[in-house]
């Protein structure tokens, strides 16, 4: 999985607790929570704990870890009581009773039927195949990035209000009294975003908007997990689906991530954008990938060619693709089915001022890297890779980061354990000895440490 699909799931983990206790009442939503919001190390408890009748002592978890893996292990910990999926009680660690039902259900076979969907019982006289599926999720997920960089062609149309109102709601895209709709710097880099982190982009967008409309967000989350556990090819049956679900219908339509032949139909199909949803196999490398021909994890996807001399070669002839690589390269000419660009200091300052960042323009070229080029070791030429950081570099005299400040510690004792803890799950950031002062990038762990090391100590 990219670390830009892992960032989508941040909102997920800001969620409340009386949330994930109703998210783990259905097994397809636990097992989504337990394939991609947990890393390897916490997946390994789990298991420990998921078929053992009595809690298991930390100190016996603990003992899978090497010693040199104590960061590993504190951020798999966190992890764990971040998403209430554990309760702690006297040195022992037991799963959440309804998590623990639910995804064992999941794992055997077990839940009420249409836990996993409902699949027709009845042939569909117009049914359609994968490589349909694919046309049709390719066209309607680039009709909205040709929408977002202003390059709509005949063969793409223009999005749905709904799909308009969302990305101006995310601020992806903003109204210009001159010129109309407009992208914005956050739409610059969603556009260069792997497609999964795209597609979960607008539906947490989606979901927050819906929760501005009182739409059940439990609800709405249900849906989205149960599409990731679908099969690619299998229609559907909608009689399962709750009201708000059945109303979700229309908007992911629009989406590309199900299929119905008209809005009156009682079955729907999933898309490869929906099945991919919850699936731990490689994202579809960019929004520029045909579908049609795409497989997860295929590396025939590439497309690029860097050289050490910053030239670059890209085969296709897609109108979208050459208007990404137009975000930070200057193209120079174009064939038919080759366009050849140069990446300049400028355009990576133009890019750079349109708040798309170096890692993103790296990431995304090594994502759609040719197949010759992926069988070097690394996959770019390290020097235009470090220059292109270099030119971000240039423009940086100071970087601001978001966080949370702690101070006025009662004991030395207390501010050196608690920097340590910081430390072990990744989130601090800085810290002054002298002042007793430390920032973190997230707080929710280090305040529930600090509140436990409080009740230890009375």
């Amino acid at each position: 999985m990219g670390s830009q699909a892992m960032k989508s799931f941040e909102h997920l983990e800001g969620l409340s607790e009386a949330i994930f206790k109703r998210l783990y009442q259905q097994p397809a939503t636990a097992l989504a929570v337990f394939r991609r919001m947990l890393p390897n190390l916490a997946k390994t408890f789990v298991m420990a704990m998921l078929f053992n009748p009595d809690p298991v002592p930390v100190s016996s978890l603990e003992a899978c870890v090497h010693p040199d893996q104590n960061r590993l292990k504190e951020e798999a910990f966190a992890k764990l009581r971040q998403l209430y999926i554990v309760i702690e009680r006297q040195g022992t660690f037991a799963l959440d009773a309804t998590f623990k039902v639910e995804l064992r259900k999941a794992l055997t076979g077990g839940g009420a039927p249409g836990s996993f969907g409902l699949p027709c019982d009845t042939e569909d006289k117009n049914r359609v195949d994968i490589a349909f599926l694919d046309r049709y999720a390719a066209e309607q997920w680039e009709s909205i990035l040709h929408f977002m960089v202003g390059n709509e062609t005949q063969s793409s149309r223009r999005p749905s209000e709904g799909v308009v109102r969302l990305l101006l709601h995310g601020k992806l895209m903003e109204q210009n009294r001159a010129s109309g709709t407009v992208i914005t710097q956050l739409g610059f880099s969603f556009l260069l975003q792997e497609v999964n982190s795209q597609v979960w982009t607008l539906l947490l967008l989606y979901l927050d908007m819906a929760e501005q409309l009182r739409m059940d967000p439990v609800d709405i989350l249900h849906f989205l997990f149960l599409l990731g556990s679908l099969e690619l090819g299998q229609d559907y049956d909608m009689k399962s689906l709750t009201p708000t679900q059945k109303g979700m219908l229309e908007d992911l339509r629009d989406y590309g991530i199900v299929y119905q032949r008209k809005s009156s139909s009682r079955r729907f199909y999933p898309t490869r954008l929906a099945t991919g949803l919850t699936s731990e196999i490689r994202s579809l490398r960019s929004p520029a990938a045909t579908l049609a021909n795409a497989t997860p994890g295929n590396d025939e996807n590439g497309f690029l060619i860097i050289e050490t001399n910053y030239r670059m070669y890209a085969y296709t002839n897609s109108p979208l693709q050459i208007a990404v690589l137009n975000l930070f390269a200057r193209l120079i000419s174009r064939f038919p089915n080759l366009v050849t660009a140069r990446i300049t200091r400028e355009s990576i300052r133009q890019a750079i001022s349109k708040g798309i960042t170096a890692e993103q323009i790296i990431d995304y070229m090594t994502a759609n890297a040719h197949p010759q080029l992926r069988k070097n070791t690394p996959i770019l030429p390290p020097t235009v890779v470090d220059q292109i950081r270099l030119w971000q570099i240039e423009g940086e005299r100071m970087k601001a980061t978001s966080g949370y400040l702690f101070k006025e510690f009662a004991a030395n004792m207390e501010f050196n354990a608690v920097c340590k803890y910081a430390d072990d799950i990744g989130v601090l950031v800085w810290v002054d000895k002298n002042k007793g002062m430390l920032f973190v990038s997230k707080h929710e762990q280090i305040a529930d440490y600090i509140r436990k090391r409080a009740q230890s100590n009375r």
